[in-house]
Order: C-alpha cells, then sequence, then structure tokens
C-alpha cells in the first residue's frame, strides 16, 4: 500500500481539527505548529477538504475551520478521497497494465485488498480516534508544549 504524504497530513490535520473544534474556529496556522506540517501545504488540503464537503471556513479575525459534519460522521476513508489519495496496492495504479501492457496473474488479489484497506478506513470514524487513549495522550503533550512556547516568549517579551 502507498499512502503518500498528503493523505497522511489529511488525516492528521483533520483529527486535530476535531480534537480543538470545542474552543471556536481553528485556525490552520496553529494546526501547522502543533503537527509540524507546512502552512501552505495545509491550505491547499482544507481547499480540497472544503470542496469535498468535510469543513467549513469562517474568515476575519479569529476565523478559522470547522468541520462541516459531526465527528462521527466524518470517515477516515472521506478525507482520503476528499484530497484525492489513493489507496491502491497494484503496481500499475488500478490500470491492469501491469505485466507489459497486460493484468498481471495477481492484479485482482491486490485491487480486492486495495478495496479491503479503503473498506477498513471508511470503517473509522474521527471520533473513533478521538476515544483512543494515545491520541489523546499524543494530544494533550502537543498542547502543553506549544502552551510551554508560549509561556516562554511571553515571558522573554516582559
Amino acid at each position: 500500500m502507498r499512502l503518500t504524504t498528503k493523505g497522511r497530513y489529511a488525516v492528521t490535520a483533520m483529527l486535530d481539527l476535531a480534537i480543538h473544534a470545542n474552543r471556536g474556529p481553528v485556525n490552520l496556522a496553529d494546526i501547522s505548529e502543533r503537527q509540524d506540517i507546512s502552512l501552505s501545504y495545509l491550505e491547499q488540503l482544507f481547499a480540497r477538504m472544503r470542496r469535498g464537503g468535510l469543513v467549513t471556513s469562517v474568515r476575519g479575525p479569529g476565523g478559522g475551520y470547522y468541520l462541516e459534519r459531526g465527528t462521527a460522521d466524518i470517515f477516515i476513508s472521506d478525507i482520503i478521497d476528499a484530497v484525492s489519495e489513493s489507496v491502491d496496492v497494484t503496481k500499475c495504479q488500478g490500470q491492469g497494465n501491469c505485466q507489459q501492457g497486460e493484468t498481471c496473474l495477481t492484479h485482482h488479489l491486490w485491487e480486492d485488498l486495495s478495496q479491503q484497506i479503503h473498506d477498513f478506513l471508511g470503517s473509522i470514524s474521527l471520533a473513533d480516534l478521538m476515544q483512543r487513549n494515545d491520541v489523546q495522550r499524543i494530544s494533550g503533550h502537543q498542547d502543553q508544549r506549544r502552551d510551554d512556547a508560549a509561556s516562554i516568549i511571553s515571558a522573554r517579551s516582559l
């Protein structure tokens, strides 16, 4: 399976948004800082996810992004699909021209596996991930690290 950085970053950013959504609109700069993802890359991903009906944006001071649906109604496969990511384990990207322009002997096996992976990701919601203890622990650590850095900067400016 080849899930590229685009898909991984999109899922990570959406999970971050879901975790912090109770505080109002979440701006991409905060996600960028917490997740160490380029702001310009996040802007591209969120434009696709907005077109895909997963997020909505609020402009102006205090603006940012909200989830378009509840966390229980957004599945990992929705995110992957919104950013045009493929979960494909065939070596021909599903074209069926894997062996000198012809379908190879195991093409349909790998196609079936690709579908199983997509179905698996379609069974996991953002709410499911948010309930995981490891996700809560890591998110808490990221927030604490960010708060500590802000305190240091604030103390230096006094």
